[in-house]
């Protein structure tokens, strides 16, 4: 990867010229991420929308200057979206910061046809990277926050969506743990016949430009001492995974939120994979830090396409 933490990479980005574009953005934790978006020089200004009152209200509470904003009055949330898909369809902002807004108003504004933001067929799904004291490298997670149950042939899609992401950040060929509550593949759980599929998919180039290894359950996706324990031996990705697949939305979200929450020395950055432009896509419960990583990630992903 060109970073080994977050601080290498605000460090990498600092000095871009970044306009935001934040619909809901009457929220303290969006507002104080930009502020310490603007500290670090990572953004040259942007477009808030909301109720601008509140908005500028808030804007003091947190200690973010008005100068360098432009304000967009609406109350409504779904065309606060829509504003926001528009505002980076005409070149006024380089990407989105999801502020107070639903996750499907904003996701659909994003999926409008007329934007252009989603290529035919494309899947969109949430994308994380993590850096934590105990594992030795950064780490992303997939799909925590869109997807639902997906299919064999979806997982594949969500690989591929994170394969390319984590290429534009340097890792040649990202090794992929599919993770499962087992390390052995069991009729009676779903989730190890879908991992089976996607080896052989890799092994036969149907998924392209990485390695893909499981059933593996979490103790063997990072640990080689866990994976030797379990038998695991010739293995690329136990013990050195660039990239774990979740099986669900019922699994993915808890894990990371339980790695966000629990997680020794956490950092983390969260985005959408698979639009054409940069879209930011945390929590509303994520730190503001969070934010900030995230828009060091987009900015770093805006010139790396």
């Amino acid at each position: 990867m060109k970073f080994a933490n977050f601080t290498e990479l605000i460090g990498m980005v600092k000095g871009k010229s970044n306009r935001v574009v934040v619909p809901g953005a009457n929220n303290e934790e969006a507002l104080s991420a930009i502020k310490m978006a603007d500290e670090n020089g990572l953004i040259s200004g942007g477009v808030l929308i909301g109720d601008s009152a509140p908005v500028k209200n808030m804007m003091k509470n947190v200690g973010l200057k008005e100068d360098k904003f432009e304000f967009i009055q609406c109350v409504d949330v779904p065309e606060m979206c829509n504003i926001a898909a528009r505002q980076i369809k005409e070149g006024k902002g380089d990407f989105l910061v999801k502020g107070l807004v639903d996750t499907k108003y904003y996701m659909k504004a994003i999926l409008n046809k007329e934007m252009g933001f989603v290529p035919q067929g494309a899947l969109l799904t949430h994308f994380v990277l993590f850096k934590t004291a105990r594992y030795h490298k950064m780490f992303a997670i997939t799909d925590s926050a869109v997807m639902i149950a997906p299919t064999a042939e979806q997982k594949a899609a969500i690989i591929n969506n994170a394969v390319s992401i984590l290429r534009r950040l340097g890792v040649d060929k990202p090794k992929v743990a599919v993770v499962c509550p087992v390390e052995k593949v069991n009729e009676k759980i779903p989730s190890t016949l879908d991992a089976q599929i996607l080896a052989q998919m890799n092994k036969e180039g149907k998924i392209p430009n990485c390695v893909v290894e499981g059933p593996y359950d979490l103790y063997i996706s990072m640990s080689k001492q866990a994976a030797e324990e379990k038998g695991i031996k010739d293995a690329q990705v136990a013990g050195d995974a660039d990239l774990l697949l979740l099986p669900d939305l019922d699994a993915g979200n808890p894990v990371y939120k339980s790695i966000a929450f629990f997680a020794e020395g956490v950092e983390g950055a969260t985005i959408l994979a698979g639009p054409n432009i940069p879209v930011i896509l945390p929590s509303r419960a994520d730190h503001p830090s969070v934010k900030l990583n995230s828009i060091a990630l987009c900015s770093l992903l805006k010139d790396n396409k």
